[in-house]
């Protein structure tokens, strides 16, 4: 049953009500009190009934505070919800549920997943919730913080497990390089899963990612062995460009002329420079190009 508002009056006169009520049975038995005559039944009556209406309408004055709502039931049935901040006065013969509708965080504990490749890694997340039906979160589900963190730890995992850690250069969705992505999904996931509890997901964020202890050292020289060759990569591209622009320059400007055999030599040796990890020493050749 989606949330409805409840029937309810502002409580500030009702409260004023119920001083005059009090007030007057007051009054009724100091007079009993007085009168020793017939009379005095019926005032003792009329302060019973008095005191009867002063304990009913005190029962309806239900104080709403802000960040928080008041689910009401008669008998066991829905009759909505007081959203309304202040004091406010309902039937005193209905049940009144308190429930939170503040902004909460919820962070999951550290759960050990297998990814998409079969890797054992560790991931945590967090997420931002809020009630936003409280029939539903009332009465569709028997605790619904409970309810929010156990499906929390479920998507955390399913989206864990769809997903590699990492794409390794082949361009698809991992857990490490599109953590926005990831996200997203994993926010559209729990939304879906915590839509029947009345419960509206603002954001959710990752935590923690890593492998698993086991197998972290041999994945970090993994990634350090694929990261030397993309730097080699780099290099070499640079050089052979280099090495291009030079010999292009040399041949535009007439500066020297080689022959093939003096090319690949001088190729050769730039390239040795430009790729090299240490510093080359140098060598002066006092002879001719072709000593």
């Amino acid at each position: 049953m989606p949330e409805r508002p409840a029937w309810h009056l502002p409580g500030v006169p009702m409260l004023l009500l119920d001083v005059v009520l009090l007030a007057a049975a007051i009054v009724a038995f100091w007079q009993a009190s007085h009168h020793t005559d017939g009379g005095r039944t019926g005032l003792v009556w009329t302060g019973v009934v008095l005191i009867a209406a002063t304990v009913l309408v005190f029962r309806g004055l239900t104080p709403v505070a802000p960040g928080r709502a008041h689910v009401v039931q008669l008998f066991g049935r829905y009759q909505g919800t007081v959203r309304d901040q202040g004091l406010q006065w309902v039937n005193p013969f209905a049940n009144r549920v308190a429930v939170s509708t503040r902004i909460r965080n919820l962070e999951s504990s550290l759960a050990k997943v297998n990814d998409a490749d079969g890797n054992p890694i560790e991931i945590a997340a967090v997420v931002v919730w809020q009630v936003q039906d409280t029939a539903y979160a009332t009465y569709a589900v028997d605790d619904y913080p409970d309810f929010v963190a156990i499906q929390t730890e479920t998507a955390v995992r399913h989206i864990a497990s769809s997903y590699p850690y990492d794409n390794r250069g082949s361009g698809a969705l991992s857990l490490r390089d599109n953590a926005d992505e990831i996200t997203q999904r994993l926010s559209s996931e729990l939304t879906d899963r915590v839509r029947s509890a009345g419960v509206h997901v603002i954001e959710t964020r990752l935590t923690r990612l890593s492998y698993a202890p086991e197998i972290a050292q041999a994945m970090l020289r993994q990634q350090q062995a694929s990261a030397v060759v993309g730097a080699r990569h780099k290099i070499v591209e640079g050089a052979v460009g280099m090495v291009r622009m030079a010999l292009q320059r040399l041949e535009e400007e007439g500066v020297v002329e080689l022959d093939e055999e003096r090319k690949a030599a001088m190729v050769s040796n730039l390239l040795v420079v430009l790729c090299s990890e240490q510093a080359t020493q140098q060598v002066v050749n006092t002879g001719s190009l072709y000593q």
